[in-house]
């Protein structure tokens, strides 16, 4: 076990969020697509895990979602168009369990104050425990190490007219893998520390389908935006998991009682893909801009690198929801493919989400993950008053 952790430690390390579906062995095990695979890797891939069980149980749509305060990670823009006046969640999900790993695990905490009709501020923490890892060199002695990911951040979100929003984010993100441990490959290895930001966009807009009262949500995030970092030294930099997110939601009230939601977003991470021979550009803007036309394998490649996430969810009364959703990515980069399923229940002031991920292929370390969301709406601090729930 403790094998297994180094190995998924080094994953997490050097290859992309992308990459972590497929720990379960080297490239050349993806059938058929050997010479073409050609992941992208950055440095703290955790920042694009879902923490949400919303989110999470949609197939991880989230960009045009109806807000609530989960919107931290997926497009705080949305946070403009909350009802209540005060919004908070936690999230919680136990991490690669179906590998055995007992002691690893994802918490995230995010919420909102609005400041006017206009002005909404929110703010955020993802904390990623690896557990316990035992590093060694000659199998017989070393240190154990308990690596943590973590980070924080701080929006504001504004209304610039009665259907669009926009956001800027601020983040901290530290990522600690080895402390103190060194060898002969890895010497004198350090934190990673970066301060960077998150763009976003949100439009939505009251219609009428089929004679029903409808919601047409649309969103982009650029999520990110930060210095390089180094486990190492200054001379092995990797850019952070820079993701432009693009989506859509529609919503429509069947009747009284129930009510639907569909939506679909595209990833792309504005990362260089790595070309043999060719050097890491040396500025982030030459990096963000220069990945829509630097793959080796040209435009089809480039299509390749567009993640899908699809999502259905079904509300009755608002009170009782039904999530199902399906994650696409392609073979040769990364191949993450999995469905997902949830439940949600509204009360008053609490909401409680669960998701669960059905991976379409057997022995992917990521198949049963579960995650748990509680959300909490006021209208003050002040006045625990019943609120309806999206």
């Amino acid at each position: 076990m403790r094998a297994a952790r180094l190995i998924f430690i080094t994953a997490i390390t050097f290859f992309s969020s992308a990459a972590i579906g497929q720990i379960t062995g080297p490239p050349s095990t993806v059938s058929g697509q050997d010479a073409e695979r050609n992941v992208i890797t950055t440095a703290m891939p955790f920042l694009l895990i879902s923490p949400d069980s919303r989110s999470a149980g949609m197939g991880d749509v989230g960009v045009a979602l109806s807000p609530d305060a989960n919107a931290m990670q997926w497009n705080a823009a949305r946070l403009a168009f909350v009802e209540n006046e005060i919004g908070a969640s936690i999230s919680y999900s136990p991490w690669l369990m179906s590998i055995g790993v007992t002691d690893m695990s994802i918490s995230y905490l995010s919420g909102y104050y609005r400041l006017d009709k206009q002005q909404v501020v929110g703010i955020s923490m993802k904390y990623f425990d690896l557990g316990n890892i035992f590093f060694t060199d000659d199998g017989s002695s070393g240190t154990d190490f308990s690596p943590k990911d973590f980070s924080i951040s701080a929006a504001y979100s504004r209304k610039l007219s009665d259907n669009l929003s926009a956001s800027l984010t601020g983040k901290f993100a530290r990522s600690n893998l080895f402390g103190n441990y060194t060898n002969n490959n890895q010497s004198n290895p350090s934190p990673a520390t970066a301060l960077g930001v998150d763009l976003g966009l949100f439009y939505t807009k009251e219609l009428l389908f089929n004679g029903k009262e409808s919601d047409f949500s649309s969103g982009l995030q650029i999520a990110n935006i930060s210095n390089k970092v180094s486990y190492s030294g200054d001379d092995n930099e990797q850019f952070l998991p820079i993701n432009l997110k693009v989506g859509s939601a529609f919503t429509t009230n069947l009747d009284p009682y129930n009510k639907l939601t569909v939506s679909l977003d595209f990833n792309k991470l504005m990362v260089p893909t790595p070309s043999e021979g060719d050097s890491i550009p040396a500025t982030l803007l030459e990096g963000m801009f220069g990945s829509f036309g630097d793959a080796p394998g040209g435009f089809q490649e480039e299509i390749r690198e567009i993640t899908i996430s699809s999502g259905v969810e079904y509300w009755y009364n608002n009170v009782f929801a039904v999530r199902t959703g399906y994650f696409y990515e392609h073979l040769t980069k990364g191949g993450r493919q999995y469905f997902t399923a949830g439940l949600g229940f509204r009360y008053q002031i609490l909401g409680l989400d669960f998701s669960y991920l059905i991976p379409t292929k057997r022995n992917n370390p990521l198949a049963e993950t579960l995650r748990f969301t509680a959300v909490f709406k006021f209208e003050s601090l002040g006045l625990a008053k019943a609120s309806v729930a999206e």
